[in-house]
């Protein structure tokens, strides 16, 4: 039996010849080849994509949120970077406040101005529930022109700088103060302790030229800083002042204390003004380093 080219199966509507169709083969392989790269690259970007969502998951987990919107979590660097809210302010160190007595000590702090209008400013005495009008001031570098007696010598010797004096009356009595200056404490106490306590009235504004001359009134004196303080206290009228009467005896004693209220209030005025200085220096040298 033999075989002609076109098969014993040659016929209308097909083949039945056993050579393979080349063609439809190669049309075939070639279909598949491109299936199975279509599924390689599509298989690739679908891991990348997942990757990609792993990546993305990771980042919105680690954070916290606000709003909706992922934050990145604070490093140790940005935590140690919060600025410290608390106030700051320089040290200032002010010195101890100045004594006042030292400015009614030492002439080399007392510099104040020294005059009858600086040491009895107001018009009127006031001592507890006493009041008594001024009626005359003076002062003098010659501090023996405002004394008598033994007190003439003791101011000169120990060396007296000013003599202020001020007049101030009321009911028929009257008081003369007197405030002497020295260089030194040692000096006004000296002056206290030879008790000449002599000093010369001040009349005027109503007190007799004769006030306390030919008569007896009531004198006393004492010492503070660098600074004694002398009164004498009498009747206008004359009358002698005795061991029993109230008048005189009462504006003695507070003319006595006004003249030592008056010097202790210079001090506290000065050291005052010091201390104010002293802490403005203070602020300054602060606010420079």
């Amino acid at each position: 039996m033999s075989f002609g080219q076109g098969g014993p199966f040659d016929g209308p509507g097909g083949s039945s010849s056993s050579t393979p169709d080349w063609g439809a083969l190669a049309e075939e392989s070639e279909a598949q080849s491109r299936r199975k790269r279509w599924m390689w690259i599509g298989g690739g970007a679908l891991a990348a994509l997942a990757v990609a969502g792993i990546v993305t998951a990771a980042v919105m987990t680690g954070g916290g949120s606000k709003g909706g919107k992922p934050t990145a979590a604070p490093t140790a660097s940005d935590e140690a970077a919060v600025p410290d809210d608390k106030p700051s302010f320089p040290d200032v160190s002010v010195p101890p406040p100045p004594n006042p007595r030292d400015y009614i000590s030492d002439p080399k702090k007392d510099k104040a101005p020294l005059t009858p209008a600086t040491l009895f400013p107001q018009k009127s005495m006031v001592v507890g529930e006493h009041t008594y009008p001024r009626t005359k001031t003076a002062t003098t570098k010659d501090c023996t022109a405002g004394a008598q007696g033994p007190l003439v010598s003791s101011l000169s010797h120990n060396g007296c700088r000013q003599l202020l004096r001020a007049t101030y009356s009321k009911g028929g009595v009257a008081v003369t103060i007197g405030i002497a200056v020295f260089d030194s404490p040692a000096k006004a106490a000296k002056v206290m302790n030879e008790n000449k306590a002599n000093l010369m009235p001040l009349p005027g504004g109503g007190v007799p030229s004769d006030f306390c001359q030919g008569t007896k009134c009531r004198m006393a004196t004492n010492a503070t800083g660098r600074y004694a303080y002398f009164t004498i206290a009498g009747y206008l009228n004359g009358k002698d002042v005795t061991g029993t009467e109230t008048k005189a005896q009462q504006i003695a004693r507070d003319g006595g204390a006004y003249a030592f209220s008056q010097i202790t209030q210079r001090g506290k005025d000065q050291a005052a003004k010091a201390a104010e200085q002293q802490l403005k220096d203070a602020q300054k040298k602060a606010g420079q380093s």
